[in-house]
């Protein structure tokens, strides 16, 4: 999943960004207000987490813009205006949450999960393919009650096919979604990471998880052979 996170404060920042990529999210990072929304404005993220207080453009007008353009990506806000006022004003802006600093990155991250799961419509924090349990908040893949030891880049391919479960999702949506852009940008990479998660998912259980639609792209659908 990517996230764009758009606070002007360096060390909350760094801080933001280490979590959220060790919990294997793709992040983007802006540092004031005019700089984020234009992120925002031509990038496609799974959610926005954003200060208030910005530099040249502040965080309830990026808000008002994004709505304005019919974006209905899910935006956090996070801010040390704690009143009930100003939560009020926030989330009358546009926003989905409220987080108010200062926070533990742990809530933040569970915040995100849930915005997440939403924007696919997923409620619950843990998908069923067929045989295949993925938990998202614990980060634990099971096939038939037995642990598939994931790295942090299948985990997320695998959470983000499955959260669009039935769909046909195609190679430049995997990239965009899942992963850095500072990573191999090779054109066959999405096709190298899906034959390691189809190798960790099992061959020879009769069973089949990943599917190719040729020249559309893949979808994460049980079918047994």
């Amino acid at each position: 999943m990517r996230i764009l996170v758009i606070e002007d404060y360096s060390p909350l920042r760094t801080a933001m960004v280490e979590s959220l990529e060790s919990a294997g999210y793709a992040v983007d990072a802006s540092v004031e207000g005019e700089e984020g929304l234009w992120y925002a404005q031509n990038h496609d993220y799974d959610t926005i987490v954003l200060d208030i207080m910005l530099p040249k453009m502040n965080g309830l007008e990026i808000l008002e813009t994004i709505r304005a353009e019919g974006k209905g990506v899910p935006m956090i806000i996070i801010s040390a205006r704690d009143s009930v006022d100003h939560r009020i004003e926030g989330l009358d802006a546009g926003a989905d949450d409220y987080l108010v600093k200062p926070f533990a990155l742990k809530e933040l991250l569970a915040r995100v999960r849930a915005q997440t799961r939403k924007a696919y419509d997923k409620r619950a924090s843990r998908l069923l393919v067929g045989d295949l349990s993925i938990d998202l908040s614990a980060k634990r893949v099971e096939r038939a009650g037995a642990e598939l030891k994931l790295t942090a880049q299948e985990d997320s391919l695998l959470e983000y096919l499955a959260l669009r479960e039935g769909e046909v999702v195609s190679r430049q949506e995997i990239w965009d979604h899942v992963y850095n852009y500072y990573e191999d940008a090779s054109s066959n990479a999405v096709d190298v990471y899906i034959g390691y998660l189809r190798k960790k998912l099992g061959t020879g259980t009769g069973a089949t998880y990943i599917q190719t639609r040729r020249g559309q792209g893949y979808l994460l659908e049980y079918q047994t052979v």
